[in-house]
């Protein structure tokens, strides 16, 4: 794999802003990278990676985003066996609780987390935010 593909849903610009800063972290760290909206996501193109990024804020009652983000997380979640899996996303209430779950049910579909837990933002990234994100992008890049 020489292309590290970011996918991720946005509705506020905040986890857009999140895979744009973790994306510049994995060029730093010498690998290409492409941000690919949920909606454009090509979905055997993405169960042919070993790595998978997954970017997506909390909605509702602390949950993934329920009409594109949702269902493509369950359309790969049964392939996700011995695959790596980097998680991150926004929120702005709560306490991460919606992390924490994601995180959880892409361990009991067989994949390692890459940092061991997923990223979280309150609300748009900014201070030691930024720099925790760009660090982050250059974990995932290592694990390639």
């Amino acid at each position: 794999m020489n292309e590290v593909k970011i996918v991720y849903w946005s509705g506020t610009g905040n986890t857009e802003q999140m895979a744009s800063i973790i994306a510049d972290g994995i060029k730093e760290a010498g690998k290409e990278v492409s941000l690919i909206n949920v909606s454009n996501a090509n979905i055997d193109e993405i169960l042919k990676e070993d790595l998978i990024v997954l970017g997506c804020p909390s909605m509702g009652n602390e949950e993934l985003e329920e009409s594109e983000m949702e269902p493509f997380v369950a359309d790969i979640e049964k392939s996700l066996s011995g695959k790596k899996v980097a998680l991150f996303g926004s929120y702005g209430w709560g306490s991460g609780e919606w992390m924490e779950s994601w995180e959880e049910r892409m361990k009991a579909a067989g994949s390692e987390l890459v940092g061991e837990k997923g990223i979280i933002c309150n609300e748009a990234p900014s201070g030691s935010d930024i720099d925790e994100l760009k660090e982050f992008g250059k974990i995932i890049a290592e694990s390639m």
